[in-house]
């Protein structure tokens, strides 16, 4: 076993497990076991419980971005002092004290790939379960001969999991299902990025070097998805799709109920909210000072002349 093979060991052994737990799910309710739809269905599982034991990752991955936030006004101060000056000791500079900074706040730029980036070892790991089923190898774990063959063997609407557009050899489907796939993994990944970017983000992030790679990050992600249609085998390109609907679908309800503070997205819900308040006939009623009570005047009491001839007795005591 080679050092890739090693590492991917432990990762394929879960793989394996999962599929056939779904699997024989599926096929204990009466579906065809080596039907291709049932293998898709185990797939679409993967998929759920391995993004589920990423969700912990997701929230870590939401409070860095808001750390983020925090210091966008200190990233752009450093952007200002260095720019215009493209000198290689003003470069090294302007990187040397951004990352000073980064380890001062402990925020990372790159968090925001790390669900992605833990889930490449699944997509290789899955892959190399697909070539294995291909020769219809024993799996490293509970995949058997015989379930590794119907693996291998299943086809989905007139294409077979193990194929790739690279290995169809002319069949329609497969090249059909994938080009399909490839336009969905594509928009879906665009529409993500898209509604974070324009609703939640606010303007100091706008401003920020951040956003400048995430923009780079839009545009070049649909040669990814490219390169991977033209290469990746269909059930791979599965597990791809699906998990980039979860990603889209955790991205609206994080932006609609957690916006990052100052963003479109959060004036919208601060609107939302104000607007439900009211329909409820809830107001929200600012304590003002009381007003002074108006004094009453003060009576003074005028002094009583005093009569001549009391005078007159007092002095003579």
């Amino acid at each position: 076993m080679d050092f890739i093979g090693t590492i991917l060991w432990p990762i394929k052994w879960i793989i394996e497990a999962i599929l056939v737990a779904f699997h024989g799910v599926f096929t204990s309710i009466g579906m065809d076991k080596d039907a291709g739809t049932t293998w898709v269905l185990s797939i679409v599982g993967l998929v759920l419980v391995v993004r589920a034991a990423l969700i912990p990752i997701f929230v870590r991955q939401i409070k860095s971005q808001r750390r983020m936030l925090e210091v966008a006004p200190q990233l752009k101060k450093i952007q200002d002092k260095y720019k215009g000056k493209k000198d290689q000791f003003s470069r090294e500079a302007m990187s040397r004290e951004t990352m000073e900074m980064y380890k001062k706040t402990g925020t990372n730029p790159l968090s925001s790939c790390l669900p992605l980036l833990l889930q490449m070892p699944i997509f290789f790991g899955l892959f190399s379960v697909l070539q294995n089923a291909q020769h219809e190898g024993i799996g490293v774990g509970l995949l058997s001969k015989g379930l590794s063959h119907s693996f291998g063997e299943s086809v989905f609407f007139g294409a077979p999991l193990k194929l790739a557009i690279s290995t169809a050899d002319g069949n329609v489907s497969v090249i059909v299902i994938a080009s399909v796939m490839v336009v969905l993994m594509t928009a879906s990944q665009f529409i993500t990025q898209l509604q974070i970017m324009s609703k939640n983000q606010s303007p100091e992030m706008k401003a920020s070097p951040m956003y400048k790679q995430q923009r780079m990050l839009l545009y070049v992600l649909p040669f990814v998805f490219l390169f991977s249609g033209f290469t990746f085998p269909l059930g791979v390109m599965f597990y791809w799709l699906v998990s980039n609907i979860w990603t889209m679908a955790q991205q609206f309800i994080v932006i609609r109920n957690m916006p990052t503070p100052g963003s479109e997205a959060a004036l919208a819900r601060e609107a939302r909210v104000a607007k439900k308040n009211q329909r409820r006939g809830i107001t929200i009623i600012e304590d003002e000072a009381p007003e002074a009570e108006p004094e009453e005047p003060k009576t003074t009491q005028r002094a009583q002349p005093v009569n001549p001839k009391n005078r007159k007795k007092k002095k003579k005591r």
